[in-house]
Formats: C-alpha cells, structure tokens, sequence
C-alpha cells in the first residue's frame, strides 16, 4: 500500500534521485512517503517534492510548528511518536494527517509494550504501529491495537538495509 523511502541518516537512507527512479516505476495506487528525521521543514517539503513522493512522514523530535509547516505544502504527512510520549496527548497541535507510534529507538527492530499504543488518540487520526514488527508477530500486533495500518522496516530485511522478499510476502 506505502513504500518509504529513508532520507535519514542511516544503513537504509536513499538518495533523492534513485527514490524518485524508483517511484515514478510504481503504480499510481502505491503512497509514495520520504522518512525524515530532524530535517528543516523547506528541506523536507524540497525532497518530497523533487523526489515526487505524495507524503512525508517525520520520525525524529520536530515541533508541533515544524509539522504543521510541511502539512501545508505536503498532501499527507505522518508524525512518528514513540510510545508514551507526552506529544501523543497533543496529536492535533500538530496537524498530521496520521500518528505513527514506535519504540524508543526508531529502526531497532525492538518491540515496545503495544499497550501503550492502544490509547493513541484515534478521533480524526489514522494510527500506523510500528517498532519491532516482522511476519511472527504483525497479526499480533494489529489484533491488540488494531491500528489503520503497520509499518516495518528491520523485521523483513535480509541484513540492515537489504529488504528479503521471502520475509515481505511472509510479513504482507
């Protein structure tokens, strides 16, 4: 249903022009999103837009102000929290489109107490669950928080960065 494409630093991080080879090959149906974190807003929405991706989902520490200046010149924007944090209580200051609720360390494949998710505010939000999620435990995960959708990145990887085909058929 979604592809990210990783403008973050990290061992899955891709350059704008490869991500945007890359989306213009997909089908029209696909939402495209470029993961950021602690990016400057003009920044994220330049990358989205010459990258052509439809959202952005931001991952690290942005401000409720950041958020809310992507969202306007971004078709869907995503708003990764981990869970707990004080900022789920604040959802609507920031103006995201979805809530994305994680561990404490984003891309570490560690799975987080999902009870702490259950109560991500839903009224007029989306919630995506991620953090730790591989094909053994993803139906786990969405029977206890039944969120809008999943995200995974490090449960159907072959090594840090390479994703294993077996694992995503496994994990979809």
């Amino acid at each position: 249903d979604a592809l990210g494409f990783v403008f973050a630093p990290s061992t899955r991080q891709v350059a704008v022009d490869r991500a945007r080879d890359i989306a213009r090959r997909l089908p029209a149906e696909i939402l495209t999103v470029g993961v950021f974190r602690d990016e400057l807003p003009d920044r994220v929405v330049e990358i989205t837009q010459r990258a052509g991706l439809g959202a952005a989902q931001l991952h690290g520490h942005e401000s409720a102000e950041h958020t809310r200046q992507v969202r306007a010149r971004i078709p869907l924007v995503i708003k990764a929290f981990p869970a707990g944090h004080p900022g789920l209580s604040r959802v609507p200051e920031y103006g995201a489109d979805v809530v994305l609720v994680e561990g404490e360390k984003p891309g570490s494949g560690e799975v987080f107490d999902w009870r702490l998710a259950e109560d991500a505010p839903r009224a007029g939000h989306r919630v995506l669950l991620a953090g730790g999620l591989h094909p053994g435990n993803v139906a786990d995960g969405i029977r206890q928080v039944r969120p809008w959708g999943v995200d995974v990145s490090s449960g159907v990887e072959r090594e840090p960065g390479r994703k294993d085909p077996v694992k995503l058929r496994e994990f979809i």
